[in-house]
């Protein structure tokens, strides 16, 4: 007997041909799934339709659009045992790239047949479910600077352009860090918050790599002196996500815990899973577990702790 499955599908995402895509799922999870298939629109979300799954009784949820329809309908599943299946179609494809899941429509859908799932951790901000990852300062300038006309028409290529833009205006703020076993006082440009990210994401990379089902969130800390300095570290994090290193430079601090609070002075906007929600203080919790995905991907152990290579940092034991 075939088993249920709720398939989200986002019809304007990305910028290949939709009906084609869906014609490829169909015929690779038909045979193996009773398809409900379900489509966002403008009124309503990724998200909505996941609740409503949910509310359902559904077996499983399946989303295939860009990272925000993925995400949203991830969000949604949080503490629900519900196995998710991602088959990304957008610019980015963050979620899938962080926990390993192939990209590409036909390979995406036989890891779902594959039927192999695993519990992966999610996440609080403000009391908001997080799925990625948490920027404060220069991570939230660079997301919103990066307007959706340029992403549609460059892809990543907005992001990175838009990043070089935000290093020749880096400004500096005061966070004050609080983990559950420590008070960290600093002077930085960007605190990132992660609970999976991928190669991409280069603020999230002080530990060579985010452990997404470690029950620990990785909190990358980038206090560059100058402008020069802060394009040296940037390439530096690129070329240890490319290499899957340790980041060992002056500037770059990183540490793992279960929650995290950020407050800085002054006031820096905060972006959350790609959309700026507000300004600080946040406040960051782990859920061990919270997400059960089909992902064929093996975790491996990083360095948990590098605060040495901060400048005037400050810190205090609990």
């Amino acid at each position: 007997m075939k088993r249920s499955a709720c398939l989200i599908f986002n019809s304007v995402a990305g910028q290949g041909d939709s009906d084609q895509d869906l014609a490829m799922i169909k015929s690779i999870l038909e045979p193996e799934f009773d398809l409900d298939i379900q489509f966002t629109t403008k009124e309503v979300s990724g998200g909505e339709l996941a609740r409503q799954a949910v509310e359902g009784h559904a077996e499983i949820i399946l989303a295939s659009g860009g990272d925000g329809t993925v995400s949203a309908v991830a969000e949604a599943l949080i503490n629900t045992d519900i196995p998710l299946g991602a088959i990304s179609r957008g610019t980015a494809n963050a979620f899938a790239n962080a926990l390993g899941i192939p990209d590409t429509v036909e390979a995406a859908c036989k890891v779902i047949v594959d039927g192999a799932t695993r519990k992966v951790d999610a996440a609080m901000c403000n009391d908001k479910p997080m799925i990625l990852l948490a920027g404060v300062g220069f991570e939230a300038e660079t997301v919103e600077d990066a307007d959706r006309e340029a992403k549609d028409r460059l892809g990543m290529l907005a992001y990175v352009l838009s990043g070089l833009k935000q290093l020749r205006e880096m400004t500096q703020f005061t966070a004050e860090i609080e983990t559950p076993d420590k008070i960290i006082t600093v002077d930085t440009a960007a605190v990132t918050i992660a609970n999976a990210a991928p190669p991409s994401s280069v603020l999230a990379r002080g530990t060579a790599g985010v452990i997404f089902d470690d029950g620990l969130l990785d909190i990358t800390i980038l206090s560059p002196q100058t402008a020069a300095g802060a394009i040296a570290t940037s390439i530096q994090l690129l070329q240890s996500a490319a290499n899957e290193e340790t980041v060992e430079r002056e500037g770059v601090g990183y540490l793992r815990a279960k929650w995290v609070k950020v407050t800085t002075d002054p006031s820096q906007k905060v972006v959350l899973d790609g959309e700026i929600i507000g300004k600080t203080p946040i406040e960051v919790k782990c859920i061990p577990g919270g997400l059960t995905v089909f992902v064929p991907l093996e975790s491996e152990e990083q360095a948990d702790e590098q605060l040495d290579n901060l400048p005037g940092i400050d810190v205090k034991l609990k």
